[in-house]
């Protein structure tokens, strides 16, 4: 999957980083520049995020420590929702707690059930540097939450608890791609 085109598409599919790399434990640097080789990281972000099969990919996942997220992820109405948040801030996240099965593509093939609020909201820029405010609910807001996560320097597995974090951790250790 290293850097080869998406038909229908001018991103390259980029290596992903996987648990225990560094640049997935460390908060992201702020976007500061808003040209080609921001738009050109979007674009292979797509790419990457749809040859994987996720619904959301951080810029570190793909091995670039800046805050950039993108998403293809419907809500629990089955509303989609597509786009990229650049330097992105979570200003709400309320409403219910629920626990509900949650993976990564940086944990290929691991799930677990993480809590999550059913509402969240996230400030930031476009690629242009255009304000922008996404709100989500339900299953659209855990991708929103999991996301800003990952350019904080954190990944799921960080808000397990107990058996539930020793468990994921264990398997994770035994995946073959560890």
């Amino acid at each position: 999957m290293r850097n080869r085109p998406i038909p229908g598409s001018s991103g390259l599919v980029r290596p992903m980083s996987l648990l225990g790399d560094p640049v997935l434990h460390a908060p992201c640097e702020p976007v500061t520049d808003f040209g080609p080789r921001l738009h050109g990281l979007i674009e292979n972000m797509f790419a990457t995020m749809y040859a994987a099969q996720g619904v959301g990919l951080a810029a570190n996942q793909v091995g670039v420590g800046l805050r950039v997220f993108v998403y293809d992820c419907p809500d629990d109405e089955d509303v989609r929702h597509l786009g990229h948040i650049v330097n992105p801030r979570l200003v709400e996240a309320d409403g219910v707690v629920v626990r509900g099965s949650e993976g990564c593509l940086s944990l290929p093939g691991l799930e677990a059930g993480t809590e999550r609020h059913d509402r969240a909201v996230v400030e930031g820029v476009t690629a242009e540097g255009a304000p922008v405010r996404v709100e989500g609910t339900g299953f659209f807001a855990r991708c929103l939450q999991h996301e800003c996560d990952h350019v904080e320097g954190l990944v799921y597995t960080d808000r397990l608890t107990g058996w539930r974090r020793a468990k994921t951790l264990r398997a994770a250790r035994r995946a073959s791609w560890a």
